[in-house]
């Protein structure tokens, strides 16, 4: 798993470098990350216009040592001052033919949009709050240019802690990162300003607990239940799904789908008689129950289980209340989606009673109506949100998104980065509550099983749009579940 850091975490590991080597080698060693990775993108970098947006901290500092090394090697290399420069890095930069001018003048629209590249080392990863006019003014003409925008550590005006965006902000295409990988790079809004975060590993050593973790493909396979010799239905898992209503019976097809392409030993589907006979007449491998609407007891008696998945397409009425409060009084994992967690509202109390693990799955809309706070805000600070609501109802929270963040009540997260914005469609998320259900049933935990379930989503989502990307549908993601695992496997 990659670990990502808060800022306090990286300042701490930088502290025994700082102290152990010469003045300046830590900066050398990031100017040279940073130039190097600049040349790639340049191509050739003889006679490139790279433009430098230099604050007075060190990312400046770095953005000038990495200006004069292209250079040295031919680029024709213009700061624009934003305050005080860093002297070392002002006078390497002169040194090896570079120019400055004080930003501010007509004249910088003109030096910006004849960019082949631009440098973002206005603020570092310490600063808070959005960026001041003059510097806004320049991520803004910065965004207009067909420039490649390169961010020094963290794009000026996100958060490099939380991925939080106060105010205006650097749009980069690419963020060369020092050392670790920084929290904000990787969370909702932080992420869309970061493009591509390129880490350049300059020697740091981490002792502090991550901000949060990133699985890959390894992780993934590792997580992943596979069967023994001796096996059986029951011990891969049977996974009882309630989901869909009269009024939306593609979501138990979805739910019961993306549970089955996971792979348990087997799916109990109990709900009311329409969906029920979509299910039936879709996936002949489902043992179907049909219950009357409300009946809860008849839900949680339809069989032996080792999950419960509710709420996708259920309904918000007294009789879906009813079915919720009956499985969350159940002993075994549940995740609760869609209708159900609007249910949760008015009854938080079902979820401290439980004993046994519970993930909740809700997209922001969800999220802001199940803690009465603002959607704008969910959106705008989603590490937090999850963390403060899986800490105070005792469940995994998996809330959903352009990157999707997992929280568990010890304090532990999870972001997965994977997602394609195609997945927001119609069933998507009836579909990856199936598979989290599936893989609890497996015996995961309430982390891995929401952590593993998204990354499978993302990457079958990914699968299903192709290249060049194309329109999916909920359906299409089930289809592309068996590719998804074949590849974290190989």
């Amino acid at each position: 798993m990659r670990p990502a850091y808060d800022v306090a975490a990286v300042r701490a590991a930088e502290e025994p470098l700082l102290a152990a080597l010469p003045d300046g080698a830590l900066m050398a060693r990031a100017a040279t990350g940073l130039a190097t990775a600049c040349a790639r993108l340049l191509r050739p970098v003889y006679g490139a216009p790279v433009v430098l947006l230099v604050g007075s901290g060190n990312n400046g500092g770095d953005a000038l040592h990495a200006g004069a090394a292209l250079a040295r090697r031919g680029a024709v290399v213009t700061a624009l001052l934003l305050g005080d420069a860093h002297p070392s890095g002002l006078a390497a930069l002169l040194a090896a033919g570079g120019r400055t001018r004080a930003a501010g003048s007509a004249a910088d629209a003109d030096l910006i949009d004849d960019a082949d590249l631009i440098v973002d080392g206005i603020l570092g990863v310490g600063a808070k709050g959005g960026l001041r006019s003059d510097a806004a003014r320049l991520a803004d003409l910065a965004a207009t240019t067909a420039a490649t925008v390169v961010a020094v550590d963290v794009p000026s005006g996100v958060d490099a802690s939380s991925g939080e965006v106060p105010g205006a902000a650097v749009q980069a295409d690419v963020t060369v990162t020092f050392g670790g990988l920084k929290a904000g790079l990787l969370v909702a809004p932080g992420a869309h300003h970061a493009g591509v975060v390129d880490l350049v590993d300059i020697g740091l050593s981490f002792d502090a607990t991550p901000a949060f973790e990133v699985l890959d493909a390894d992780d993934v396979a590792v997580l992943l239940p596979q069967p023994e010799p001796e096996t059986d239905k029951y011990r891969r898992g049977v996974v009882g799904i309630v989901a869909g209503s009269n009024a939306y019976t593609g979501a138990a097809v979805l739910a019961v789908g993306g549970a089955l392409a996971t792979g348990p030993g087997m799916i109990r589907y109990a709900g009311v008689a329409h969906p029920a006979e979509q299910v039936r007449a879709r996936w002949p491998e489902a043992v179907v129950t049909v219950v009357d609407p409300g009946d809860g007891e008849a839900v949680v008696g339809a069989g032996r289980v080792q999950a419960w998945v509710v709420g996708s397409g259920l309904g918000t009425d007294d009789d879906a209340a009813a079915v919720v409060e009956a499985v969350l009084a159940t002993d075994v994992p549940v995740l609760v989606d869609a209708d159900a967690i609007t249910v949760l509202g008015a009854h938080p109390e079902w979820l401290t009673a439980r004993s046994a693990p519970t993930v909740l799955t809700p997209h922001a809309g969800e999220f802001a109506c199940l803690r009465g706070v603002d959607r704008a805000d969910v959106e705008a600070r989603r590490l937090a949100h999850a963390r403060a609501a899986a800490a105070d109802l005792g469940a995994t929270v998996l809330l959903k998104g352009s990157t999707t963040v997992i929280a568990d009540p010890d304090g532990q997260a999870r972001v997965d980065p994977l997602g394609t914005p195609y997945l927001g469609t119609a069933g998507s998320g009836d579909v990856l509550s199936g598979i989290i259900g599936a893989l609890l049933a497996g015996g995961r935990s309430g982390l891995d099983a929401a952590s593993v379930g998204s990354f499978l989503h993302s990457l079958a989502g990914v699968e299903a749009q192709g290249r060049p990307q194309a329109p999916i549908s909920a359906m299409d993601v089930v289809a592309a579940m068996p590719a998804a695992i074949r590849t974290v496997r190989s």
